[in-house]
């Protein structure tokens, strides 16, 4: 049985005294083309329930996605989505990528008028990747299956996966022989047999194609 997001986390850490609670979560980190996203979703009450149907990204279809996708944006404060570039994860690594994707993330939010240095960032996952990149850091708190169990994880992971499919599908009209549409970037077959027969596009993480896992065999 899929499990419903709640809010009992991010109701103990605004009872703790958190101007806010954002939830975040990144999307794209195993790609080998285009951006990695990272989602923020801002609650600064919980007086609302979340959406009915909210759930982790990776649990709703295309369409269920989309549909409640508009409905997390009106239940939230706020939310953003931050990105960093494929020549952004080339260079600094991917780790220091998420980073300064949250970074902009919370940057905008902030621009939205979210007390983010008052916020408590309620960070999917066991590794705090963003406090490295943030020069005075709000606190942050992991939480491993925190997108399955958060609504506010949840629906910054519902927001930053249709940004960034949209994305893929935008950039997939530009080069069409890698089939974004379908993969989104990600290393299926089809996708790297497409690297091997025509090269990488500017929208491709070289670095990851020089590894000798992804294309290993496909140029023999």
């Amino acid at each position: 049985m899929t499990a419903t997001p709640t809010l009992d986390i991010e109701r103990s850490l605004l009872a703790e005294g958190a101007s806010a609670v954002i939830g975040v979560d990144e999307v794209g980190r195993g790609a080998i083309a285009g951006v990695v996203a990272v989602g923020a979703c801002a609650l600064l009450t919980v007086t609302d329930a979340p959406p009915e149907r909210l759930r982790d990204s990776k649990l709703l279809s295309p369409a269920r996605r989309a549909e409640v996708e508009p409905q997390v944006r009106a239940w939230a404060a706020a939310v953003a989505v931050g990105e960093a570039e494929p020549a952004e994860i080339d260079e600094l690594g991917i780790v220091a990528a998420l980073g300064l994707a949250g970074r902009r993330a919370l940057i905008a939010l902030h621009e939205a008028g979210v007390p983010v240095a008052g916020a408590t960032v309620l960070l999917d996952g066991s590794h705090d990747w963003l406090t490295p990149a943030l020069s005075l850091p709000p606190r942050i708190v992991t939480r491993v299956k925190g997108d399955r169990d958060c609504a506010s994880v949840a629906g910054a992971s519902v927001v930053a996966k249709q940004h960034r499919d949209a994305l893929m599908v935008a950039d997939h009209e530009l080069w069409p022989v890698y089939g974004w549409a379908g993969n989104k970037g990600y290393g299926s077959p089809e996708h790297l047999a497409a690297v091997a027969a025509h090269g990488a596009s500017p929208r491709h993480r070289v670095t990851w194609l020089r590894g000798p896992t992804l294309l290993d065999g496909l140029d023999s």
